[in-house]
């Protein structure tokens, strides 16, 4: 199994492909389906830009991640099935196709030209390491603590609870600071 860089992302893509395919022709349970393309989605953009765009010009694509989860925040608030579900997964799934189009054809292989075989697994071991660190985080299982308390919540708890109280920048906080935000928002 190749475990370089290019090929870790290139199997993200193809899977986000996959998931944008059966939630357009409602195959599955679609709640399950834009929660697990949420979580693909955080992680992959999270592990590229922590691992793979520091050593690279890619400021575009880092706002373009920027957008995407703006958009994913908007599928996520909607119910399957409603005009806004379907018009919000259109223009998330034209801006990601955007993004893997523009990322497949002029960042990765610049990327392979100026690090080379070695330096694509080395990226590869850090991508792959940040974003099961990102995949964990967002499906953190409720600690022993008290019932109502922060840290009885998980991270994919409280990031909800932010989410319906429309807490800007959500998806870039961590866990502490999620419950910092909602406490705020509730004095």
């Amino acid at each position: 199994m190749a475990t370089d860089v290019i090929t870790l992302i290139t199997k993200d893509h193809r899977t986000v492909e996959s998931l944008f395919q059966r939630l357009k022709t409602g195959q599955g349970n679609q709640k399950a389906l834009v929660t697990e393309l949420h979580a693909l989605l955080i992680a992959h953009a999270r592990a590229e830009e922590d691992r793979v765009y520091p050593g690279i010009d890619a400021h575009h694509s880092v706002e373009e991640h920027k957008e995407a989860e703006i958009l994913l925040d908007a599928l996520v608030r909607a119910e399957p099935g409603t005009p806004e579900f379907r018009m919000t997964l259109e223009k998330l799934e034209e801006s990601v196709n955007h993004h893997v189009e523009e990322e497949e054809s002029k960042i990765l292989p610049a990327l392979a030209k100026s690090v080379g075989e070695k330096g694509l697994r080395e990226l590869g071991k850090a991508f792959k390491e940040r974003r099961a660190e990102e995949l964990k985080a967002l499906s953190v299982p409720k600690q022993a603590a008290p019932a109502g308390s922060r840290e009885a919540a998980s991270k994919s708890e409280l990031y909800e609870r932010a989410k319906k109280a429309d807490i800007p920048g959500r998806s870039h906080m961590d866990k502490e600071e999620l419950a910092k935000a909602l406490s705020k928002a509730k004095s």
